[in-house]
């Protein structure tokens, strides 16, 4: 999603917000800008389509210096990628940078227009840029001036405003989008993500919905919604690991795919004992909360979404409560009963989700018992507005397809269905086996990454196919739609997922000899009903892909290629089988040439509706 980086210093700028938003290239992006007040007192702007690879030449080419300055990378909502879309906006002496939506800007803009405004781009954001400007010309400050345009908006913002007038200050605010302000000596900065800011500082605050901040290179004022002076938490991060670099590999999706082994053992460190999962990692409440709930409702998006249907299989049949998973922009938006003593869990790998943390917002309207968040960001807005927090440790995730951020949630979804498993007849035997299982998640995890060359040259099957079908039966059945979701986020072909059981009933006219069948096939007790449906398809001349438990000796064939996974107990199935399907997309994506890190109209973090 869009990224915004900020600065006011007593040095040049341009070079740290361009570095800024090379650091935020991971989140997706369609064009990218810059705005600095230069030595003479004069805006300079620079915008280009595409990667910051443009921008950065054409400062190049025509340099600019100053030190106060806003840049931006742009995820197109409201018209096209071109450069008089793309951000920075401006209005007279005022520029502006944007996330998130304004949904009432066209109302706006005819009151702006009446005032004789002329508007050059298709973008909300063209709107907040000339409403200051108006409230600045009648002699607002620029911290008053932001406060009454953003009391005009519905939707979601985070901004960043600098004046020509004002050349030592930035004004910047957030509603429903991140924004955290970064602390240096003699300069300070805004930025969307701290990411984009570890190269100059290590001290940030992490503002709080409604926050406004008014920058100089030498201090900082914070207001909260009310517009009262408020101080906030300053955090001194330490983890060298945030700045993430591809290493060996080729793209960061391949990195992060094969860090899987040290993050997931990373996520059961201090969560488990030999036998037990120990609740004070979800919080010091949590005892208290589990021993009161009597059902569950998730509320996600993509591949978090995927995450909670797993575990609604293992709320099920291990903990014996009823669940209810949700896609976020479905939940948020219709009347919801809450049955009594129902946990509310929202997953994240951002912890800045949109749609997630609308649900949020929502829910606490209504009769949860409390809300939990399990999510890999420590200082996002869910993780700030949620009751207990689960935190994942899968480092910083960079490719835009999620891969060891899932595997990670589920190793939290696993220990949260013990948790409550206990309390509802779990015994302390089936828990200890589960545990011991957990436990073994990382070795697992890294034998079935073995399997690369051999997907590698699977996938050279897939080069001139344009559809797919994945198919599970229970529990697998949500990994299936991970793995179809994957296979389309980044190769571009057109992927579904079924139960297997469903064939019959529709999906089964679309397989012919072009149709590759992908199926996930561990050895439980659905086995032979799988191999039942996986005949219907081979008698139709299908093409199937079978990732099977080595013990099931799934028959091999001209039409039938097998990749045999080693055998793990059911519990921990999904997290294994997880990963041959993580590597068959990103062999696909090589084999048809696609961008695998920053795939086309795709975001990593999705902060607008």
């Amino acid at each position: 999603m869009c990224g915004i980086v900020g600065a006011v210093a007593s040095r040049n700028v341009t070079g740290i917000l361009v570095e800024g938003l090379m650091r935020l290239e991971y989140r997706g992006y369609d064009s990218a800008g810059v705005a600095v007040i230069d030595k003479d007192g004069a805006l300079q702007i620079r915008k280009a389509v595409g990667k910051v690879k443009g921008l950065t030449d054409k400062l190049d080419s025509n340099p600019t210096q100053g030190f106060t300055g806003i840049a931006h990378t742009r995820w197109a909502t409201h018209g096209k990628p071109t450069e008089l879309n793309a951000h920075p906006h401006c209005s007279g002496d005022i520029a502006v940078v944007h996330n998130g939506i304004i949904e009432n800007h066209g109302e706006l803009r005819e009151k702006l227009k009446a005032k004789g405004y002329e508007f050059v781009s298709e973008t909300d954001t063209e709107v907040i840029a000339h409403l200051i400007h108006n409230l600045t010309s009648e002699g607002l400050s620029l911290i008053d001036a932001l406060q009454a345009a953003v009391a005009q908006f519905d939707g979601a913002y985070a901004l960043a405003v600098i004046d020509i007038n004002r050349p030592n200050e930035l004004v910047a605010c957030r509603s429903g989008s991140p924004l955290v302000l970064g602390l240096g000596i003699e300069e300070n900065f805004v930025a969307s993500d701290q990411m984009a800011l570890r190269q100059v500082t290590d001290r940030f605050v992490f503002l709080n919905e409604g926050d406004f901040v008014h920058l100089n290179d030498d201090k900082v004022a914070i207001y909260n919604i009310e517009g009262d002076l408020v101080d906030r938490d300053i955090h001194q991060l330490t983890d060298k690991a945030e700045v993430a670099d591809k290493g060996q590999y080729r793209h960061y999706m391949l990195k992060e795919i094969f860090e899987q082994p040290t993050v997931l053992a990373r996520t059961l460190q201090g969560r488990i004992s030999k036998t037990k999962v120990l609740e004070a990692a979800f919080g010091a409440d949590a005892s208290g909360i589990f021993d009161k709930v009597e059902g569950v409702q998730i509320v996600a998006c993509g591949t978090s979404y995927h995450a909670g249907l797993v575990a609604k299989y293992w709320m099920e049949s291990i903990a014996s409560i009823p669940c209810q998973v949700e896609v976020a922009s479905e939940y948020r938006y219709r009347k919801v009963f809450v049955p009594k003593n129902t946990l509310f869990v929202t997953i994240s790998q951002s912890g800045e989700t949109a749609d997630t943390l609308a649900a949020l917002k929502e829910a606490k309207k209504s009769d949860y018992l409390a809300s939990l968040v399990i999510c890999n960001a420590p200082n996002s807005s869910l993780v700030r507005e949620s009751d207990l927090v689960f935190m994942t440790q899968a480092g910083p995730e960079i490719g835009v397809a999620s891969t060891k951020a899932f595997t990670t949630q589920l190793i939290a979804l696993q220990l949260l269905t013990i948790a409550l498993g206990r309390r509802h007849g779990l015994s302390a035997d089936q828990e200890a086996k589960m545990v011991a299982a957990l436990a073994t998640v990382p070795d697992e995890v890294a034998k079935a990454l073995t399997l690369d060359t051999e997907i590698k040259i699977t996938s050279e099957k897939f080069a001139d196919k344009k559809h797919a079908l994945f198919l599970g039966r229970g529990v697998e059945y949500p990994v299936a739609m991970e793995g179809a979701l994957k296979l389309k986020e980044i190769s571009y072909i057109h992927a579904e997922s079924y139960p297997a059981g469903e064939l019959k009933h529709g999906p089964l006219a679309l397989v012919d000899a072009d149709m590759p069948i992908v199926a996930v096939a561990p050895n439980n007790e659905l086995m032979e009903k799988l191999k039942s449906n996986l005949e219907e398809v081979q008698a139709r001349g299908g093409k199937l892909f079978v990732f099977s438990d080595q013990a099931s000796a799934f028959p091999s064939s001209d039409d039938v290629t097998v990749i045999n996974v080693h055998s793990v107990p059911d519990t921990i199935a999904p997290m294994v089988y997880t990963i041959p399907l993580q590597l068959l997309s990103y062999h696909v994506a090589i084999v048809k040439g696609t961008d695998v890190d920053q795939p086309r109209n795709l975001a990593k973090s999705v902060t607008v509706e």
